[in-house]
């Protein structure tokens, strides 16, 4: 019964949200990737995501890619100053082969900052990442 469910663990697909300067506004932004760094292709990306604390709540937004080769990124949105202030949350689903996988990925409030930064997988940038 529940005991014979398996549920399989999300590996090395993440969410990291990066600060890279505006080619058109030259101003220093905060964006959100997903980053596949499996072999296989992602089908069918579903990301929800959200910010909130005790007293906020941002709207909640959806997105999808279609495909997401193996060893790519995708952006996903682009971050107000004001939301890093809050945790945020992105919910993402998708297909590997047959089988549908979700993990929930968490930043917590005021962790999106130039002191965390680290590089990311694939993408020679520094950003903050979520495993």
């Amino acid at each position: 019964m529940k005991k014979d469910i398996q549920i399989p663990q999300v590996k090395d697909v993440f969410v990291a949200v990066v600060r890279e300067q505006h080619p058109e506004y030259k101003t220093d932004d905060w964006n959100a990737y997903i980053i596949n760094n499996k072999d296989i292709d992602l089908d069918t990306v579903l990301i929800v995501s959200k910010g909130y604390s005790d007293t906020k709540t941002t709207p909640v937004m959806r997105h999808t890619i279609k495909l997401l080769p193996a060893r790519s990124y995708a952006k996903i949105e682009f971050m107000q100053n004001d939301v890093l202030e809050l945790n945020n949350e992105f919910k993402v689903t998708f297909f590997e082969g047959n089988q549908m996988l979700d993990k929930t990925y968490v930043f917590r409030k005021n962790t999106i900052n130039t002191k965390a930064l680290q590089p990311i997988p694939l993408m020679q940038l520094k950003g903050v990442l979520v495993k």
